[in-house]
């Protein structure tokens, strides 16, 4: 049911907690309290291996917030967007403050040490609007991978989204698929062609895609995309 319907019900007194009714507020330990609903015992839903106990989160980090819990410039970070999570998460992985977008949260360390490992390669997808009319030459040698600060950058992809032309000017729109996590990465090879990035949004990890979460908002992930996740 609802959280409002959850909270109704406890009110009227039809869920207790080992025999004792329930009020608003109360917390539980699912490994050690029994809940029941109208005399009925609720059991825990844990389908697919997947804990309870953890809890896994796609956010849609705006720009403006810096990829941690807490910074010493006082800066706003993604602490400040989780704080109705009612657990403590961190960031899979990091979104420079500059850009927005699918950012991955989670309690489970165990599965954030397994994503970020550099021996799993999980595609990340981002939209780039850089400020240029790009041929299909120009984006074939912007697909280009190069030594960047001295290491070979790993092959990933380039394909066009759209062109726009407004009275300030011509706008192009691609899509880039990377295999690796190096810091500002397409900043970079942006930069080292020439091409002014105005906006950089993460799209998807994986399989898992940012389609239908609100900027600033977030929601948990589906027990599909949890599994996915665990067998990469």
């Amino acid at each position: 049911m609802s959280r409002r319907a959850a909270e109704a019900e406890i009110a009227a007194g039809k869920i207790t907690v080992n025999g004792v009714k329930a009020s608003l507020g109360d917390k539980i330990d699912p490994d050690v309290d029994t809940v029941e609903y109208c005399g009925k015992v609720i059991e825990q839903k844990n389908s697919g291996g997947i804990s309870r106990r953890n809890t896994y989160l796609a956010l849609n980090k705006p720009i403006g917030y810096v990829t941690t819990m807490s910074d010493e410039q006082g800066r706003k970070t993604v602490r400040d967007l989780l704080s109705n999570v009612g657990t403590r998460v961190y960031p899979v992985g990091r979104l420079d403050m500059y850009s927005d977008g699918l950012l991955i949260c989670t309690d489970d360390g165990e599965l954030t040490n397994k994503i970020t490992h550099p021996s799993h390669s999980i595609p990340k997808k981002y939209l780039a609007t850089l400020t240029a009319h790009l041929t299909d030459e120009d984006i074939r040698k912007l697909g280009t991978p190069f030594e960047l600060d001295g290491y070979m950058l790993r092959p990933f992809e380039v394909r066009l989204v759209e062109y726009t032309r407004t009275s300030g000017g011509d706008s192009t729109v691609v899509e880039f698929t990377l295999h690796e996590g190096r810091n500002r990465e397409i900043r970079n090879i942006c930069a080292h062609y020439g091409y002014k990035l105005t906006r950089l949004t993460r799209i998807s990890v994986g399989e898992i895609k940012l389609d239908g979460i609100s900027s600033g908002k977030w929601r948990h992930l589906t027990e599909d995309e949890v599994q996915y996740l665990k067998n990469i």
